[in-house]
């Protein structure tokens, strides 16, 4: 495996977690709680997995700047701000989710979940989409010059 597999790699983490977070939603609807058990802790092993490889790519890898169709960078900029903002703030929000579930916190878990749930969602498809716009519908060059390791947001370097 390539450094530059990773971002398909990513891509297919974040599917894979958008999949199994949709159907623990329809298992915990059905009453099948291990079931949606399950697939929430799969969920959760696949965007740490995510995270992990996206935060090594990233402090391996060159940036890659969405610069062209210019007409359409106000618009993947849009999703990429949205999507940076929700997935700072989903990390805590599916701990708390899962601690109140694992301490069997039923009332708080179910308040939590509702919130927890559609942001989650959003982050891992967006993720893909991200991934779908830079690198396979409109395939960006990475940035010339740009510095491994550099530490900046991701919204600040498309900008």
């Amino acid at each position: 495996m390539e450094l530059q597999d990773l971002p398909w790699i990513n891509a297919l983490l974040n599917g894979a977690s958008a999949t199994l977070v949709t159907v623990g939603l329809v298992q915990i609807r059905r009453g099948r709680r291990e079931a949606h058990r399950w697939c929430m802790l799969g969920a959760v092993v696949l965007s740490a997995l995510f995270l992990v490889s996206y935060l090594y790519y990233h402090a391996h890898a060159g940036r890659t700047v969405f610069r062209e169709p210019e007409w359409f960078r106000p618009i993947y900029l849009l999703i990429l701000m949205t999507h940076t903002v929700l997935a700072g703030v989903i990390v805590p929000m599916v701990l708390t989710t899962v601690t109140l579930a694992l301490r069997q916190r039923w009332e708080a878990h179910r308040r939590w979940a509702r919130w927890t749930w559609p942001v989650w969602l959003y982050v891992s498809v967006t993720g893909v989409l991200i991934y779908l716009l830079l690198y396979q519908i409109f395939p960006q060059l990475p940035s010339a010059g740009a510095a491994a390791g550099e530490v900046s947001s991701v919204v600040e370097r498309q900008m």
